[in-house]
């Protein structure tokens, strides 16, 4: 059905910017306190109560902008966005209009359909978030929480560049990572950090005119998103192979696929009636201080991944999951230049250290130092790989050195001739039939018997020179007694 048909998607990204306290009150901007505890005359928009622009969320903002190649501009203005909804204390939202804080910048992306693609960003512009309205507490009624109105926010808007949920999903991935990684917001979704606005529409394939876009807000999840997009884009279909024309109008999501919910026809930006809020100045920034938030920006996530693939030699999908986080990365770079090779650093992080890491809340039970210190035990032969994943284990969890772990565990690798003759002499002994058989000819045998000494020995044997043992115990004749 939707092969002679092109989706064409733009978003709308709201990210709570991370300060301690509102955009325009020191109120504070903490999740969770009682209902109604954090407002105030300024956010809950008492007469004769006037607003002071949070400069701490003015550089979270440029900080963003900076990171996301938009042109951050000298002067910006506040603007009033008129519209009554009970979660709105005011009767209006102070946003930025025609006069935003950033224009222009791009999310490169890997589409499956296209390969590398730039889409293009709109603006970047600072507003405050409305109060939240709870629907499931009091039967008939709904009940209003204003602790989130004037939260800051930064809204992030896409030109319609995107054409497919996957494509929607992986700018959606790259911007909350990019976040992250800048520290500007922990963009978490289950507490509403970010939320996403996505606005649809459908024409013929090869078509340049824009078909009438419908709008679904405040997603709270990516898999919602990728869903919305679907059936908004099938239902359009449907709609005009009907012959019918296609509504303009917002819609609510439900928790579930069939759940959207028409809420009202679409405004325009007429609707709000804007104009500038005569209780702000208009924002100046001087350029030293755009200039002092560019130069704090850490490398950026693409960038970084293939730094790591060019200057360590690591694979592909080895530097993406280590630059997934900025910690991760950090960690990685601290195991490497504390004496480890690159490739088996990447190993060890991308294997047990992350494990173990998200199991205990992100946390990296085992210093960068600890590990390249275990690492290198491997290396050396003092112990081998497989004691070294039970020796991660007990370090993780006790905070003790490495050799002195594996000493009390007794996983010293061992290479004196005579201890391993006797492991060999063992499993020989238990193994009559398989022994014959390896010594008719019978060569993947070999690596059976190295495995049953190795559990003979406890993992202690050096695996390195096991197998010249192996073959020169196996060629001796038997004992005759």
């Amino acid at each position: 059905m939707t092969k002679d048909w092109q989706t064409v998607i733009g978003l709308e990204i709201h990210v709570q910017l991370a300060t301690h306290s509102k955009l325009f009150c020191g109120c504070s901007a903490r999740y969770g306190d009682k209902p109604n505890s954090n407002v105030c005359p300024v956010c809950l928009g008492l007469p004769g109560a006037l607003p002071v622009t949070n400069a701490k969320a003015v550089a979270l903002a440029v900080r963003a902008s900076l990171s996301l190649g938009c042109n951050v501009h000298v002067k910006s203005e506040f603007a009033r966005k008129n519209y009554f909804y009970p979660d709105l204390p005011k009767g209006y939202q102070i946003s930025q209009f025609d006069r935003p804080l950033a224009t222009g910048g791009s999310v490169t992306i890997d589409s499956p359909d296209r390969g590398g693609v730039d889409i293009r960003l709109t603006r970047l512009h600072l507003e405050e978030d409305a109060g939240k309205s709870i629907h499931d507490r009091y039967e008939g009624l709904t009940a209003i929480d204003y602790n989130r109105a004037g939260i800051p926010l930064a809204e992030i808007v896409t030109e319609a560049d995107l054409h497919t949920p996957q494509e929607t999903r992986l700018v959606l991935d790259q911007l909350k990572q990019t976040l992250q990684y800048i520290d500007v917001s922990d963009c978490s979704m289950e507490l509403g950090r970010l939320r996403v606005d996505v606005n649809v529409s459908v024409r013929p394939r090869g078509d340049l005119t824009l078909g009438v876009k419908q709008e679904a807000k405040n997603l709270n999840s990516f898999t919602a998103v990728e869903r919305v997009i679907r059936e908004l884009r099938d239902s359009q279909i449907k709609t005009l192979q009907a012959g019918q024309p296609v509504q303009q109008a917002t819609f609510s999501a439900g928790n579930g696929p069939g759940a959207l919910r028409m809420t009202r026809r679409k405004e325009e930006s007429h609707d709000y009636r804007y104009f500038p809020d005569p209780d702000l100045p208009v924002l100046y920034l001087d350029e030293r201080f755009i200039t002092n938030e560019a130069a704090q920006l850490p490398e950026l996530p693409r960038v970084r991944s293939e730094r790591l693939r060019s200057e360590f030699g690591l694979k592909e999908g080895d530097a993406v999951v280590i630059t997934a986080t900025r910690d991760l990365a950090d960690y990685f770079e601290a195991v490497v230049h504390a004496g480890s090779a690159p490739l088996k650093s990447a190993h060890w992080v991308t294997g047990p250290v992350l494990r173990d890491a998200n199991e205990h809340a992100g946390r990296f039970r085992v210093s960068p130092s600890t590990l390249a210190t275990l690492i290198g035990l491997v290396a050396d032969g003092t112990i081998s790989n497989q004691a070294a994943k039970r020796v991660f284990v007990s370090i993780a969890a006790s905070g003790k050195q490495p050799l002195d772990v594996a000493k009390t565990m007794g996983v010293l690798q061992v290479s004196d001739g005579n201890a391993i003759g006797t492991w060999i002499d063992a499993v020989f002994v238990r193994y009559p039939d398989e022994l014959q058989r390896l010594r008719g000819g019978e060569e993947k045998l070999l690596g059976f018997f190295m495995g049953q000494v190795m559990k003979e020995s406890k993992g202690s044997a050096d695996p390195r020179s096991l197998s010249d043992d192996l073959r020169k115990q196996l060629h001796q004749p038997d004992d005759p007694s």
